[in-house]
C-alpha cells in the first residue's frame, strides 16, 4: 500500500492548547514501486521517481482514510469504504473503544466554518451564500451560526457530528487555497462522503481530481450535502451566465 498523511494538522495552534489531528490516506500499491534493496543513493533516483508518481492518485482510489483528533479525548475516526467508524482512546487500558460505529453527518445544519476575515477575498458566487446565510435568506432561510478552529481536523470532526459546512476556499492572496489535495483534501473528503456528507471545489468534487504533484493545492468545501449543493449550485448558475 501507499501511505499519505498530514502528521500534525494545526501546528501552528500548538502554543495555544488549541485541537490538533493526524490526517492519514491510504492508496493501493502499483507494482511500478519497487526499489531495489542494493540500490544506493544517486542508483535509486529513478526508482524512487516512479514512486512518488505512483502516490499522486485521485481520491476515489483511496482503500483507507482516517484522522486522529488530539483534544479533551483522543478520538481516531476511520473509513474502509463502507462507513466510518469512531474510535474514543480509553487512557484506563491504553485501548481505543469503538463509541460511534455508524457515524452519519446530518443532511443539513446551520453551522458554517470558514475563516471569514477572507470573504472579500473569495470569488463572487461564494461570497453570495455565505452572506445569504449571514442574513437567513439562503434555500432554508435559516441564519447561520459561524464556529471556526483553524485545524482542519478539529473543524471536520465537529462538522461531521453536528453538520453544517467547513471550507477553506481559494482567495485573490491564494487562489488554488491552502489545503493539501493528497494528504488533507482527498482523506477528509473520503470520511465525509462515506458518512453521507459531500465534497467540493465548487466545480469539481474533491474525490476525483488527480493530484500533479505531491504538495498540490485546492480549494475545499465539505459538509452537509443539502448545504454544500448550494454552494454547487452557486458555482453552477454563475458558470452558466458567463
Amino acid at each position: 500500500y501507499v501511505a499519505v498523511f498530514d502528521p500534525l494538522d494545526g501546528s501552528s495552534n500548538v502554543d495555544a492548547g488549541i485541537p490538533t489531528g493526524t490526517i492519514i490516506g491510504i492508496y493501493e500499491h502499483d507494482e511500478s514501486c519497487d526499489v531495489a534493496e542494493f540500490c544506493v543513493g544517486n542508483e535509486c533516483t529513478e526508482e524512487e521517481a516512479a514512486c512518488l508518481i505512483n502516490t499522486l492518485q485521485p481520491g476515489t482510489n483511496l482503500v483507507a482514510a482516517a484522522y486522529c483528533l488530539y483534544s479533551s479525548s483522543t478520538f481516531f475516526v476511520l473509513t474502509l469504504g463502507n462507513g466510518v467508524y469512531m474510535f474514543t482512546l480509553d487512557e484506563q487500558i491504553g485501548e481505543f473503544v469503538l463509541s460511534k460505529p455508524n457515524v452519519k453527518i446530518p443532511e443539513e445544519a446551520t453551522i458554517m466554518s470558514f475563516n471569514e476575515a477572507n470573504v472579500p477575498k473569495w470569488d463572487e458566487p461564494m461570497q453570495e451564500v455565505i452572506q445569504s446565510w449571514r442574513r437567513g435568506t439562503g434555500k432554508t432561510n435559516k441564519r447561520f451560526s459561524s464556529r471556526y478552529i483553524g485545524s482542519m481536523v478539529g473543524d471536520v470532526h465537529r462538522t461531521l457530528l453536528y453538520g453544517g459546512v467547513f471550507g477553506y476556499p481559494g482567495d485573490t492572496k491564494n487562489p488554488n487555497g491552502k489545503l493539501r489535495l493528497l494528504y488533507e483534501g482527498a482523506p477528509m473528503s473520503f470520511i465525509m462522503e462515506q458518512a453521507g456528507g459531500m465534497s467540493t471545489t465548487g466545480r469539481e468534487r474533491v474525490m476525483e481530481i488527480k493530484p500533479e504533484i505531491v504538495h498540490q493545492r485546492i480549494p475545499v468545501v465539505m459538509g452537509s450535502p443539502v448545504n454544500v449543493q448550494e454552494i454547487v449550485d452557486a458555482y453552477t448558475a454563475a458558470d452558466a451566465s458567463e
